[in-house]
């Protein structure tokens, strides 16, 4: 029987190596698997090695203050992998995790192919990396179009397999009426998957909704959360006397309400491109503490943080980042979208034009899935 080892680095990767996954037991339902991941593989019948809590940190000085802890994660990851001897080592995002490993793996079991899933972001940092992969990665898949010269310039082969984010997947309609008031409007809110990111953001969220309620009394708004975060954010807003609000992670519900929402304010990520998908206007928050900011300041070659501003070259999305993210900032972007609707509008007609340029041709899912299994038979 062929086995596949899953390496994951958190909640997102965790989601993305699930969508790939799903799709490969369908085509291939006889493969043994093994991972480092979280709710969403699990999901699907896979044992984690250990939680993924564990290994999730934010920013330099977070990194460097657990710097012994993820080593000996590592170390115990590269151990586990070679015990288990799979075909392939999939390994999703997370590079400073993963990527470690995968190099660490291919030292000891040559034999062991590697496919590295989302490329890491050589366009925005680091781009001398690359050489350093050609050494252990087989197979990258990218999730962008315009990464391919990055690494065709060094001959690693890639398959640019588009965004499994910006898929849409039938899912079965949920009755929500006990979630929300049909007479309200959602305001989606996404704070992070990381427990570190979470309890930042949390209280300028808080404060964020308290200053809309003081002025409108037609909202509700709805935390999207994940499985290993869900009880830290519904824990933070419990005593913020806000009656108007809902924590959710059942990724179908989060879809549907999504969906249904007319803004979302959202934390920098992948998930972006899922509130783009679905047509929602937005705005982008971040916020780090000051070293890591100047550090990151340092090292990136690129003016924005979201990815579609990035591929604009421009502001589409408005950004709130460091100082500006504070409840007030939020508070007076959020007010100012709403009430100009040909704005939201456009910034929505624009996203699209972009999704356009970065979706795959078919599903990113299969597409990733049959590259694993090509090399389970090669």
């Amino acid at each position: 029987m062929k086995k596949i080892f899953i390496v994951t680095g958190e909640p997102s990767g965790d989601k993305l190596a699930s969508k790939v996954i799903s799709k490969l037991k369908e085509s291939n339902p006889k493969i043994e698997y093994l991972c480092v991941g979280g709710s969403h593989l699990y999901s699907l019948g896979i044992d984690s090695i250990f939680d993924l809590k564990e290994i999730t940190y934010m920013g330099f000085t977070s990194v460097l203050l657990n710097i012994f802890k993820i080593k000996n994660k590592i170390n115990e990851t590269v151990d586990e992998i070679i015990e288990f001897n799979p075909d392939i080592l999939f390994t999703v995002d997370s590079p400073d995790f993963t990527l470690r490993v995968a190099e660490r793996v291919k030292k000891v079991n040559n034999n062991i192919k590697i496919i590295h899933y989302v490329a890491p972001q050589v366009w925005i940092w680091r781009e001398g990396r690359v050489k350093k992969f050609k050494k252990f990665i087989d197979h990258m898949l990218l999730l962008f179009n315009f990464e391919k010269e990055y690494f065709d310039k060094e001959n690693i082969t890639n398959t640019f397999v588009g965004h499994p984010l910006l898929e849409t997947n039938k899912k079965s309609k949920i009755d929500l009426s006990s979630l929300i008031n049909e007479n309200k409007k959602i305001i989606s809110i996404f704070a992070g998957s990381r427990n570190s990111e979470t309890n930042v953001l949390l209280p300028i969220l808080s404060d964020f909704i308290k200053l809309m309620n003081r002025r409108f009394n037609d909202y509700i708004y709805i935390f999207h959360a994940t499985e290993e975060n869900k009880e830290l954010i519904t824990n933070s807003l419990k005593n913020n006397s806000l009656n108007n609000i809902q924590v959710i992670s059942d990724d179908n519900i989060k879809s549907q309400i999504l969906s249904r929402s007319v803004f979302a304010v959202a934390k920098s990520g992948t998930v972006s491109l899922e509130i783009c998908n679905a047509n929602v206007p937005s705005i982008i928050i971040y916020k780090i503490n000051m070293i890591n900011y100047l550090i990151m300041k340092l090292l990136v070659k690129v003016k924005f943080a979201n990815i579609i501003n990035i591929i604009n070259k421009k502001e589409i999305i408005p950004e709130l980042l460091q100082g500006e993210c504070n409840a007030k900032e939020i508070y007076n972007s959020v007010t100012y979208l709403l009430k100009n609707p040909e704005i939201m509008k456009d910034q929505v007609s624009k996203c699209n034009k972009t999704l356009i340029e970065i979706r795959s041709k078919s599903s990113s899912s299969l597409e990733a899935s049959s590259v694993l299994s090509k090399h389970l038979v090669s």
